[in-house]
């Protein structure tokens, strides 16, 4: 048993074997542990996918941490330095897939509201976990349904900290007070197979394809603005083959990917992308996958207590960023939720031998009860 409940919590919760969508009982620990301290605690699984729903208090504001259990596979499992499922210290570091995506935040915010119950200092409204084993998947029976399911009962999330790995160096050095929209494109572009030698009797899809693509590849989409950073635009797969050398395929499939600012809605993006394809006459059909679009929360109340907190707990001046890929604050946000992400460092989050700072998490864990003081501690 390490001595510091973060840290084992945190390796308690990395020894489970919870790859999306299984939560291998991680909840489960979290909930007695929520129990244990005053929390009404709800389980709310749809489909495949394990959530839980936990709440101190009735009253407004409600202060909500919102997490996920679930973790990517390790892949070549040979190139670990440990085993990926058996949590081990080494060199200052807890090793282990999950360590920093994010069984080692939410562990932090597990036990930083353990400190802050049994404090016994009267607090104003209420505080609330929800917690996930979707996040890392296809994301539609996680918080996406949980937070449906609080609208249906009008019960308001008014704050949320979303305890992903947002810090460049030191826990706190970077808060994410939004993030891009993401919008996915599935296409195929259809064409005439035939001999090689004989082009004229054939259509190639990839001769088609390639100056619409290299049109979009080329457009500046927008600036940015004083928050985000300009949208771009990435092809992510591209197939056409036959299977031989000497024949034109009939077929070419593609899928890319936009990270848009809020300078765009995603009904728009697609209709400028499809009004290109059009142009350069091509037989295809789409399909479209919207993640989430972009959210920004504005300063505020939350991203006040955080910047103080870090400055507080870890000695330094936050900085204010709306990078990275996407989150489940995507679905939290809509909702009139002010929402922001302060985690643990990211630099190993989805790599071979995944790792954290021992040092960090009961540093993290510190700035989260810290930030539960100044939003709902009566003086």
């Amino acid at each position: 048993m390490h001595k510091d409940p973060t840290v084992q919590l945190a390796m308690d919760l990395i020894n489970r074997r919870s790859i999306t969508p299984e939560d291998a009982g991680c909840q489960a620990l979290i909930e007695k542990r929520l129990l244990a301290c005053g929390f009404q605690c709800e389980n709310m699984p749809f489909g495949d996918v394990t959530n839980l729903w936990a709440r101190r208090g009735t009253s407004s504001p409600v202060l909500c941490f919102a997490g996920h259990t679930d973790v990517v596979p390790p892949g070549d499992r040979s190139q670990w330095c440990t085993d990926p499922f058996a949590a081990e210290i080494r060199d200052g570091f807890l090793c282990g897939r999950g360590a920093a995506d994010m069984k080692g935040g939410l562990a932090a915010t597990i036990t930083a509201a353990e400190r802050f119950v049994a404090g016994g200092k009267p607090f104003t409204g209420s505080v609330a976990f929800l917690i996930t084993s979707d996040e890392e998947g296809i994301a539609v029976n996680g918080t996406r349904r949980v937070i449906d399911t609080l609208r249906a009962r009008e019960e308001k999330i008014d704050y949320c900290v979303v305890g992903e790995p947002s810090s460049d160096a030191i826990p706190g050095d970077v808060i994410r007070i939004g993030r891009r929209g993401s919008l996915t494109g599935s296409i195929t572009i259809n064409g005439v197979e035939g001999h090689v030698a004989y082009g004229h009797l054939a259509s190639n899809p990839i001769r088609h394809f390639a100056p619409a693509l290299a049109e979009l590849h080329e457009i500046e989409w927008d600036k940015g603005n004083a928050y985000f950073p300009p949208t771009t635009f990435e092809v992510a797969h591209v197939q056409s083959s036959s299977g031989s050398d000497n024949v034109i395929p009939g077929t070419l499939s593609a899928k890319f990917n936009l990270r848009y600012s809020t300078e765009w809605h995603e009904r728009d993006l697609r209709e400028k992308i499809e009004s290109i394809l059009g142009r350069h006459n091509l037989d295809y059909s789409i399909e479209w996958h919207h993640s989430g679009a972009p959210f920004l929360t504005s300063h505020g109340v939350l991203t006040s207590a955080a910047r103080q907190a870090a400055l507080e707990i870890a000695g330094v001046e936050a900085v204010f960023s709306t990078g990275g890929g996407t989150s489940d604050g995507r679905f939290i946000s809509p909702y009139g939720a002010e929402v922001i992400e302060v985690g643990l460092t990211n630099a190993t989050i989805h790599k071979i031998d995944e790792r954290v700072q021992v040092a960090h998490l009961p540093l993290i864990s510190a700035l989260y009860e810290r930030i539960m003081q100044l939003m709902l501690a009566t003086t």
